[in-house]
């Protein structure tokens, strides 16, 4: 069975974005990105919310051929552009785009097939409002939490009042030259 993973950025007061969803607190450095870089390796399949669908393919399809491209920029465009990407959201319902699929009903039963499917695993970068239906039905197997060095007091939260209790196992911890601790979960069965 194909495994979700969560890659997610947050505040040490468990916010993943400002009151706007500003996100100009997240720490990056090569490291980190080649740890991503891992983790796209072993993925075929990315799944967002609306809202974070839109700013990644707003951006990823075409980041390689900008002049200044990174090897980060590169890479991760290439694999953003063949993989498939699967998109909660009510009001894109019905629509098509490419290499993505529109869920808006029946998440948990469409999910769990997707999870059946052969395949590597599927990720999810970001998207706290898919973070949050896909732990309602307890559909998330890995946690990649990326801490960093900061507190906004408010903002979106990481986690949603709704959840029930999620038992899980400490992997490993990972501390960045740029501060940020990466704390790697998995949910105990």
């Amino acid at each position: 069975m194909r495994r979700i993973k969560v890659v997610l950025h947050t505040t040490l007061d468990g916010f993943v974005g400002g009151p706007n969803g500003e996100m100009d607190w997240i720490q990056l450095d090569d490291e980190m990105f080649d740890l991503v870089g891992n983790f796209t390796d072993e993925s075929d399949t990315a799944l967002y919310g609306r809202v974070t669908w839109e700013m990644m393919d707003g951006y990823w399809p075409a980041a390689a051929d900008k002049p200044n491209a990174s090897k980060h920029d590169i890479e991760h465009s290439q694999w953003y552009n063949k993989v498939d990407k699967v998109v909660l959201s009510k009001t894109m319902q019905g629509k098509q785009a490419g290499k993505t699929t529109f869920i808006a009903d029946n998440i948990a039963g469409k999910i769990q097939d997707l999870k059946q499917l052969t395949g590597k695993d599927i990720l999810i970068f970001g998207s706290p409002t898919a973070l949050h239906a896909l732990m309602e039905y307890n559909l998330i197997d890995d946690y990649w939490l990326f801490v960093n060095p900061i507190i906004l007091g408010n903002g979106i939260p990481l986690f949603a009042n709704s959840i029930d209790r999620i038992k899980l196992n400490h992997v490993t911890t990972k501390v960045f030259s740029c501060g940020v601790a990466g704390l790697h979960y998995t949910v105990e069965m």
